[in-house]
This record gives structure tokens, sequence and C-alpha cells, in this order.
């Protein structure tokens, strides 16, 4: 009794106090071990074995009351611990087996001689019979279906991860749940993936025992024979029933709860997720449809009435069914006690509920806040932005904004990326503060090939335009890839399409990308480095509101903002007696002016640029002074002319840069910018001394 008692000390330690819960596991597990490797007395295999069916219907019950698969997240791994224990109990039991077998039919306890004599009548031919049956059908029908159901469930939820975590980020950014509840569900996403990737696999233990249950019951039965005859001198026959009675019991005391715990995970895995559990749904769903209930009574009972058939059993259930459909008609339609009983509850809970909707007062939660900068695709595209489909769409944006911020000197706000199932499927659509700002479609899987004028052949595929530049270009397949490089394309895949888009219109929307906090920033970070030049100006000399305003005027002219430090400096000195953000603009790109220049032409080559005329420049200056502005004709003309000088400058292969004094840069840049985008106007003062200048196209000539 020591080593029973040992036993018994170990289990309660394992199930008392909460300090023991983290010695379940471990303890378990060398409990389990243990008995494939000591000898256990019979009075506690009859306990193991009884705590093997118990544990076996709790798992059950607990499947049947959970609402959905995560409920019940630790099912794998039960699965695990109740398939080694019925394996442990099976070594345990055959040891006792054949040790003791020749002793009689209570040799390896009561409840092996319980199941090997009462459940099948001490035949030990009717036994086989039974065992072969059961396990076939947890072998054919019960594990092998969960299995698979757990297999496509794995498959299907893999699959919807992506969609479920981009529905988790609109709802997130709409405002409709916050950071917590997003982490929540992204939590949940993960591990219902895990969950169905762990039955898959689960399921396989369970085939496994069954197989395990046969064989042991195959070589408990060959083994009895050896040892009843050669070794206690029985004969035969005697050693043939006392030996396969006793495989029999052991095999049915496991294979019992394995069919039991099987029915569980196919529980687990085939309902589908509702507030309901698995009898609320069957009991509601089933026996719901008063009608169902007539017609198959009908069915059963004229079954009932055909000579020679059980007459009494089908009568009967055909009356209970009519009595169960008019119970049901009565719940539902109303006519009768049960329905006057229902109606206060339900009206009182549909009162309550409208009660409830009408007293919730709003909230600045249902304020719905748009992005700065977003990017909604179609579902074909989902996978460009799915990094578990290898998408690099995500690392090109963060690519962009990291050289945006490196080139041009702020950050500008995250990308969200959702899916939008209202456009088209290949197609996408950028916007900038909830604005539509670009569109574009793109082919995954195909490449765009760009036609920058001079190609040396066509190529097959599908005629379309470069979304960013609209240069016309053609998707191909990607075994043309190489054949269209040679040819003289631009060959890009379909992320560098959008991602293409997407930079080129960040740049093009800069200024309004660089709000009031991008500008905090920007002052805090010169303010690590230079804290009185920033303590001094903001905002003491200057406001963040102005700040901000001249540093959008740089950036619609497409002056990086990199050099802080400058463009600080130049404000600390003029705005004390310079208010107006036009001539500050003006006044900081003096002193940029060097990088301005390199901006445009690298190096130290000549400035080939596009000067004024001296009639057309004498007539500028004239309206400059007067503050009437440009005349129509006068505005005419000079857009003519600029787009001829544009076109000969592009034929030379030279930049288009308009040099003019610097009183008039400023009135001819704005009055360019909102027609020709492409002419960058620079001041003569804004060009170094150390700088040649040569005037290859002239603006006014014939006017």
């Amino acid at each position: 009794m020591t080593l029973q008692s040992s036993w018994l000390r170990l289990a309660g330690l394992v199930m008392t106090g909460n300090k023991s819960k983290g010695l379940v596991g471990p303890v378990l597990i060398i409990l389990i071990l243990s008995m494939m490797v000591l000898p256990l007395p019979p009075f506690l295999l009859d306990l193991l074995f009884t705590f093997n069916i118990a544990l076996s219907i709790m798992v059950l019950l607990v499947s049947m009351y959970t609402m959905k698969a995560l409920d019940f997240a630790a099912f794998p791994a039960v699965l695990l611990f109740t398939t080694l224990l019925r394996l442990s109990l099976n070594v345990a039991s055959s040891r006792v087996v054949l040790m003791e077998g020749h002793t009689g039919p209570d040799a390896a306890g009561k409840v092996i001689e319980a199941f090997g004599h009462f459940l099948v009548g001490g035949n030990f031919a009717v036994g086989v019979m039974v065992f072969i049956i059961l396990v076939v059908i947890n072998f054919m029908v019960i594990t092998k279906g969960a299995g698979r159901i757990a297999e496509v469930g794995a498959r299907f939820t893999l699959d919807a991860m992506p969609g479920k975590q981009m529905a988790i980020d609109a709802d997130l950014n709409a405002g409709l749940i916050g950071e917590d509840v997003a982490r929540k569900r992204r939590s949940e996403v993960a591990q219902e993936a895990a969950f169905y990737g762990s039955m898959d696999g689960a399921s396989k233990f369970v085939r496994g025992d069954a197989v395990a249950g046969l064989l042991i019951m195959v070589i408990n039965i060959i083994g009895g024979l050896i040892v009843g005859v050669a070794q206690h001198g029985l004969d035969l026959s005697a050693a043939a029933t006392t030996y396969t009675l006793l495989a029999i019991g052991d095999g049915l005391v496991a294979q019992i709860p394995a069919l039991v715990i099987s029915t569980a995970a196919g529980v687990i895995v085939s309902r589908v997720a509702t507030d309901e559990d698995v009898g609320g749904q069957l009991t509601g769903q089933l026996f719901a449809n008063p009608q169902v209930l007539f017609l198959t009574a009908g069915v059963i009972g004229l079954m009932g009435l055909i000579p020679g058939m059980p007459n009494m059993a089908f009568l009967i259930i055909a009356g209970g069914l009519i009595w169960l459909g008019r119970r049901v008609s009565q719940g539902v339609g109303g006519g009768g006690p049960a329905a006057a009983e229902g109606a206060p509850a339900t009206a009182a809970a549909a009162a309550t509920a409208q009660a409830a909707v009408q007293t919730q007062e709003a909230s600045w939660d249902d304020v719905a806040l748009v992005d700065p900068l977003g990017l909604e695709v179609g579902y074909r595209l989902i996978s460009l932005v799915d990094q578990a489909q290898s998408g690099e769409l995500l690392g090109r944006i963060k690519s962009i904004r990291k050289k945006f911020a490196q080139e041009i000197g702020f950050l500008v706000p995250v990308v969200h990326i959702r899916d939008n199932l209202e456009i088209k499927p290949n197609a996408y659509v950028i916007k900038l503060k909830g604005v539509e700002i670009g569109h574009g479609e793109a082919t995954p899987g195909q490449w765009m090939a760009i036609n920058p004028g001079q190609v040396s052949a066509s190529l097959p595929g599908t005629a379309t335009k470069d979304p960013a530049f609209g240069l016309p270009a053609i998707w191909i397949d990607g075994s043309l890839r190489e054949q269209a490089q040679i040819f003289g394309y631009t060959v890009v895949d379909a992320s560098t399409v959008v991602a293409t888009h997407l930079n080129h219109l960040i740049h093009q929307h800069a200024a309004e990308l660089l709000g009031r906090q991008e500008v905090q920033h920007l002052l805090d970070r010169i303010g690590k480095e230079s804290p009185m030049l920033v303590q001094d100006l903001v905002p003491k000399t200057l406001s963040l509101t102005t700040l901000q305003k001249v540093l959008q005027n740089l950036l619609d002219e497409e002056v990086p903002i990199r050099d802080m430090r400058t463009i600080l400096d130049v404000l600390a000195e003029h705005a004390p007696t310079v208010s107006d953000t036009t001539e500050l603009t003006s006044l900081i790109r003096l002193d940029l002016g060097r990088a301005i220049v390199q901006q445009l032409y690298p190096g130290d080559e000549e400035l080939q640029v596009i000067g004024l005329d001296s009639s057309l420049d004498r007539v500028l200056f004239q309206a400059l002074s007067n503050s009437s502005g440009l005349e129509p004709g006068l505005a005419d003309n000079l857009l003519r002319e600029a787009q001829a000088a544009m076109d000969r400058q592009s034929q030379l292969g030279l930049a288009s840069v308009l040099v003019v004094q610097h009183p008039l840069r400023v009135l001819l840049a704005r009055f360019l910018r909102r027609n020709l985008a492409q002419l960058k106007v620079l001041s003569q003062a804004e060009i170094p001394d150390t700088r040649t200048i040569k005037v290859t196209a002239t603006i006014g000539a014939r006017a």
C-alpha cells in the first residue's frame, strides 16, 4: 500500500489550493510516465480507470456548453493528456493482466472485470466484435471527420486572417473601437488560427490511440495465451477464455472514454460560433419549425400502419412528434397558454432593449476622425499588403516615409491601409484627409512595362497608363520581363506601381501633410541641439502657426526643409520686423539658394535656363508696381510662351527652370505654379556667384 498511498498523496497535492495549479501539468506527466514503468495494484487501477471515464465525460460536457471554440482553447492539450493517460493505463493494466491473469477474471481490478463480463455478457467473441466496432466508429467516422473539419477550418481561418485584421484596423481608425479592444481582437484572430492548427494535429493522437488500442488487445490475447499455457499450466480453452475476456475488458474500458473524447473534438470543431451552446442550437433550430415536426409525424405514422411493421414503436414516436409540434406552434403563434405567458416577457425584453437604445447618449467616441493619409485597395490587391502572403507594399511604404523624411525634412503621417469592396477588385484609391487625391489599378502577378518614349518594339499585353506620371504602359506577364527591358521599357511590379504613385502624391501634397504636430516635432528635434534658438524664436517672436505657414510655402515650391537651423536663423533675424509669411519665405529662399540650385542642377555644371525678354520684364515690373496683377491678354501670352520655352528645353534634354529678377519671382512662381507646375522659377539673387548661367530659351521674344 506504500505505492498506492504515494499516488494518492501526489493526486491530493495536484487538487489542493491555487498555489498548486502550476504543478498540475508536471505532476500529471510524472504520473502518466510512472504508470508505464511502475506496477499498479488493482484497486488503484480501478480508481484511475474511473477517473479516466469521468474526465472524458467532463470534457464532452464542457465542449457542449462552450459558445465558441476559443472558450475551450486548452482542448488540444487536454486531448494529448487524455490520450497519454489512456495509453499509460493500457500499459499498466496489460502488465497486471499478463502477470496475474491466471488467478481469475478480477486480477486487473473490478472495472476491467465489469466491462469484460457485464457489458458483453461474458462472451469473448461478442466482446471482440463490439471492441472492433467501437474502434472502427472512433477511427473511421468521428476522428477522421473531426480531423478533416479541423484541417479545413485551419485553412479557411488562415485565409481569412488578412481580411479580419484589416477590418480591425478599419474599426480602430474609424474610432469604433479602442486600442485595447483592437489588441484583444487581433489576439483572438491569432489564437483562433493557432487553435484550429493545433486541432488538426491533435486529432492524429486520437486516431493513433484507436490503432494502438486494437494492437494492445491483440498483444494481450496472444501474450495471455502464451503466458497462461506455457508458464501457468492452463489448458488452451481456459487460457483463451480468461485472457481474452480480460483483454476485451481492458480494451473497452479505454476505448469508450476515447470515443467520448473524440465526440467532444467533433463537437468543438464542427460548431458554428453563436451566442448559444450546442444544446441551445440543436433545440432552437432542429425543433423550431412545427411544420417539420407535423410532417415527420405523418410520415412515421403512415409507416406504422403498414402491416408487419412494429406499429406500436412507430405510433408512439409519431404521437410524441405531434405533441411536440403543438407545443412549439403554441409558443410561436401565440394561440395557447404558453404564448400568453411568454408574450409579456418578450414584450418587456423588447421594450427594455428599445429603451436602452433611446437612452444611450451620443459621445465623442462616436466621432469618426479621418485619416491624414489613407490607401484603400480592392480585394485582389490584399495580397500586396499582407505580409503572410509575401506582400511587399507595406515594406515599400515604410521605405517611402523614411526616404521622404531624409530628403524633405519631416515625417509624413502613417498611411492607413484598408480594403474596400465598393471599388474594382484591382483598383486602389489614395486619400488625403478623407478626400481622394489619386487612384489607379494594379495587377498582382504581372509587370507594368512603362514606355519612356524611346522603345524599339511593342509588346503583347493590356494597354494602360502609369498612374503616377501618365506615361503609356502595358501590363505584361513575367515571362516577357527581360524582353521588355531589352526593348527599352521600364519594367516594375504591381507593388512598385502603387508605391511610386503614392510617393509622387506625397511629394505633391507635402505642404498639406505638414501639420502643427509635425512642426512641433521639428522644433523638439532641433531644440535638442540648439535649445536657445527655439526658445527665443517660438513662441516669443514667432507663433507656431506662422512658422507652419512659412514651411508650407517652402514645400509648395518643392524646397526641402531639412536645413531647419538655417530657416530658424533667418526667421530669428527678420521675424521681429517682417510679419508677411510670403516675404519671410523669400528671405529664407535667399539663404537656401545654394541648396535649391543644387537640387535642380547637381554638381558644378552650367545652369542652362529660361530667361525673360527685356520688354516683358518691364511690363511685369509695371504690373507689380501698380498691384493690378496680370492682364488676361498678358497672362495668356505668358503661358503660351512659357510652354514653348519648356518644349525647347525638353527637346534639348534640359531642366525647365526660369530665372527672373528677385522682385518678380513671387509673382511669376505663384502664377505659373497653378498652370505649369513643371516649370520652376528661380531668383537671380538665389543663384550662388560661383555658378555660371546660360540662357537657352526666352519667354516674351514674340510678345
